[in-house]
């Protein structure tokens, strides 16, 4: 990460990779390893901002696909971004809307866990409507709120995220389900990996077009489902970039 954004590690496990350490971002730092509370549509469910640090919050994650459909990124650009709009003063992520590939797009309305009986889950699916489809481009979404057409591409995604303001913000991934088959899981990584590509080059085109907006940083979202050769090849390829 570049500064304002750096990593410092604070303790090591003999004999191993494990490690403990330290995010700093422009809002506060993150110690690792943490959980990052998810508010999805720039609130925690049931809880005011205060109440959030109280329980120890150190970070708040919210979701791009969400936030562009209502209020609008635009919105929460001229209130100020994502942390002075939900009255949180620490620091924040937003997911690029790659989540919504499975979760819309397989019509499950859940994530598939490790455990997951696939008859199952092909049940639930068939009583479920289609809201998204993929291509090498990106997605085309549609909306939970009025069905209407939007499509995302890493490009845009990346422009939404700018525009919600978050310290860190996500490239646009394809996440997978873990009874998609092998073949399909390398097909989805490749573009994954495109995706990444591209949302990097969005991002610094971003930053040298907006020089008076935040810095925010660029996370790259590890997929390969349960394959561990897959995640080891995408984490590589992710590191390099």
């Amino acid at each position: 990460m570049s500064a304002p954004f750096s990593f410092t590690i604070t303790h090591r496990m003999p004999q191993t990779l494990a490690r403990t350490g330290v995010i700093h971002t422009p809002h506060g730092d993150i110690k690792t390893p943490a959980f990052i509370v998810v508010g999805t549509k720039a609130n925690v469910k049931a809880m005011v901002p205060e109440m959030v640090a109280s329980v120890g919050a150190q970070a708040v994650l919210a979701n791009a696909y969400h936030l562009y459909l209502q209020p609008g990124h635009e919105l929460i650009e001229k209130a100020g971004y994502l942390g002075k709009f939900m009255h949180w003063s620490g620091p924040t992520f937003t997911d690029s809307g790659g989540f919504q590939v499975l979760s819309l797009g397989s019509g499950f309305k859940k994530v598939l866990a490790m455990s997951t009986d696939v008859d199952e889950e092909i049940a639930i699916a068939k009583k479920s409507s289609r809201h998204a489809w993929v291509d090498d481009n990106g997605v085309m979404f549609k909306s939970h709120l009025d069905g209407s057409l939007h499509k995302f591409t890493p490009e845009l995604s990346m422009q939404i995220q700018a525009g919600i303001g978050a310290d860190i913000t996500f490239a646009f991934d394809e996440l997978t389900s873990l009874i998609d088959p092998y073949e399909y899981q390398v097909e989805a990584l490749a573009r994954t990996h495109a995706w990444a590509e591209r949302s990097l080059a969005e991002v610094k085109r971003l930053r040298a077009t907006r020089p008076d907006k935040p810095y925010q940083a660029l996370f790259g979202v590890l997929q390969g489902a349960n394959y561990e050769d897959l995640r080891k090849q995408t984490a590589a390829r992710l590191g390099a970039m």
